[in-house]
């Protein structure tokens, strides 16, 4: 029998899907190697802009602000925090059709929700269509601190997954039994856990730098949004040998003015638009300039990259916690204004060992292939219809002992 597993997600940011298609692959790895013989069929859907043109606006809305006002993001997420529009009568009035139809379609064994706003209506169609108590739904959470979306406590989820005690503590106090909650870390892209293929010099000498200069990334993100122009043109006045590469994400405007910008800087720089080749970029690199996103974030620390965190403009709500756990633990540092840059990247070197290094045990920085751990706790919901075996830790090293090439 094969085990139909649907995962929902929104294109909010690139966060939910990056998570999703972490979990698609860490799912194929752990059938294949705790559950021979057992097929699996995986489902993946941007469920809350294909349910209703209402709900596409809203990540439209989500990603305009996101590349262009960051600024009214805090509006945005009080906005919803006050009217929940995730847990309304008449919202899922408008998207109950889509939900039912493709529920009774898939026949999934277990239903999966990556995104906070997906939660409630598919709690809700599962019920009316009559899987809740026969097919098993788990939540996985992936902002990592107290300033979560509210959307991700749904009562009715069978089990949600959570990414640090933090986490588990805040649902708890929104309601949520603490038997329903397992702490198991970030779902990050097993390709964050291997080696890189591609050496430093040469994936270096394919975009025209140099190996031996110290390499800092400028990472604008998937929506191509925050204050990295104005952190660049502040890195005219670095005085130690650098380089830079400038990502600029799927925003094309800004693509032109950091073009513009690298041919006047004295620092040599390469500007990209989106690159597909992150785990091997983090690995070449030296250290990020980046928002806090709750994936970007924790692939830096499985590749144990040094993060400097654009806070110049206030961080929005989800992720502002985020920016206090990893500079506690010293993984990242703050940029307030754009001239802090010089300093913290003044004397930046090159780490020779820099991804043996240990991490931090707080708030499950430690774990890295948490999506393995993540992914079985879902493929036993579906092949066992229950959530409820504890995984001790020698379950979660069978996978990585499988692994050989993971870090």
């Amino acid at each position: 029998m094969t085990e139909n597993i649907l995962l929902y997600f929104s294109d909010t940011g690139r966060g939910h899907r990056s998570a999703t298609e972490a979990l698609q692959e860490a799912l194929e790895i752990v059938a294949k190697d705790e559950f021979p013989g057992k097929a699996i069929n995986i489902m993946a859907e941007p469920v809350a802009e294909n349910s209703h043109p209402l709900n596409r606006n809203f990540v439209a809305l989500y990603n305009y602000l996101l590349r262009h006002r960051q600024n009214l993001m805090k509006y945005y997420y009080l906005f919803l925090h006050v009217i929940r529009p995730n847990e309304s009568r008449l919202g899922y009035q408008l998207v109950k059709n889509h939900l039912q139809e493709q529920l009774v379609r898939c026949k999934p064994s277990v239903v999966v929700s990556m995104h906070p706003m997906t939660n409630h209506y598919t709690a809700r169609a599962m019920h009316d269509v009559g899987l809740q108590g026969e097919v098993n739904f788990v939540i996985v959470i992936t902002d990592p601190n107290k300033d979560l979306w509210r959307g991700w406590a749904c009562a009715d989820a069978d089990i949600i997954i959570a990414p640090n005690e933090l986490v588990k503590e805040k649902l708890m106090e929104w309601g949520i039994k603490e038997s329903q909650i397992r702490v198991c870390g970030m779902p990050i892209n097993p390709e964050f856990l291997k080696k890189s293929t591609v050496s430093r010099e040469s994936f270096l000498a394919r975009l025209g730098l140099s190996p031996d200069l110290p390499t800092l990334c400028i990472n604008a993100g998937w929506a191509g949004g925050g204050n990295m122009l104005t952190a660049y043109k502040a890195l005219n006045k670095v005085t130690s040998p650098l380089q830079v590469i400038f990502l600029c994400g799927h925003n094309a405007e800004l693509y032109e003015q950091a073009k513009v910008l690298a041919e006047q800087s004295p620092v040599p720089t390469t500007v990209l638009p989106f690159l597909d080749t992150m785990p091997d970029l983090m690995s070449a690199v030296d250290a990020m300039v980046t928002k806090a996103g709750g994936l970007t974030t924790f692939e830096c620390i499985a590749k144990r990259l040094p993060m400097i965190l654009d806070v110049i403009t206030e961080p929005m709500p989800q992720e502002r916690g985020t920016v206090d756990i990893l500079c506690e633990q010293g993984l990242a540092k703050r940029l307030h204004h754009p001239e802090e840059i010089v300093n913290l990247v003044n004397g930046l070197k090159r780490s020779e060992n820099r991804e043996a290094e240990a991490l931090p045990a707080k708030y499950c920085f430690n774990k890295p292939e948490a999506v393995f751990e993540i992914s079985r706790t879902i493929l036993k919901a579906s092949i066992n219809g229950s959530c409820d075996d504890d995984i001790s830790e020698s379950d979660f090293n069978k996978t990585s002992e499988s692994q050989p090439d993971r870090t």
